[in-house]
């Protein structure tokens, strides 16, 4: 793998995980604090339990990435998946930027030959390229779930983090004279 598709994969990571960072936080800020701990039947996740569980990913993931198994000894993924009483909606968010901090200090850390090394998760071999894809798939998946629910939540009050329904039509001419006006711009 040349340098420059690497350090380019490194920062498309970066990019997509602060997307997904972003929309999370985005759907988050719309929740009343008992919106937080709402589980929808006793086999669902609260957002709460969602986000306990994926800063406890990270922390176990991100943390010695190049020289410590993904699954560290000291994790207790069950215990991910309860919330316990007093715990508040400042506790999540506090567990949320801890975990991101750890992910963007490993990541930022890596170096374009570092693409190619192995680590391992579960004693299970995979290059630092499929390590970090398998981090951006399972992060994407439960921020899925939590807009989700704090779409279902808020139904009557939500703001979309995306485009409205009904205005694809509307954001796609609003882009094409926006591409055109640069085009435009770019030939003087």
């Amino acid at each position: 793998m040349s340098s420059e598709v690497a350090e380019h994969y490194l920062d498309e990571a970066q990019r997509q995980l602060r997307g997904h960072m972003r929309m999370g936080e985005a759907a988050m800020a719309q929740l009343t604090e008992e919106d937080f701990f709402v589980t929808l039947d006793p086999e669902s996740n609260s957002v709460a339990i969602l986000v306990n569980h994926i800063a406890g990913n990270m922390r176990s993931r991100f943390t010695d990435f190049l020289t410590t198994d993904g699954e560290k000894p000291n994790r207790f993924r069950d215990r991910e998946f309860e919330i316990h009483p007093g715990t508040t909606r400042a506790d999540v968010m506090r567990w949320w930027d801890e975990g991101w901090a750890i992910v963007f200090s490993a990541l930022e850390s890596l170096q374009p030959e570092d693409l190619m090394r192995t680590v391992t998760i579960r004693g299970e071999p995979h290059t630092v390229l499929q390590a970090v894809n398998r981090q951006i798939a399972h992060y994407a998946q439960h921020l899925g779930q939590i807009v989700f629910l704090a779409k279902h939540l808020r139904w009557n009050h939500w703001k979309t983090l995306s485009i409205p329904r009904g205005k694809s039509e509307e954001f796609k001419r609003a882009s094409s004279l926006n591409f055109e006006k640069g085009v435009s711009k770019d030939k003087k």
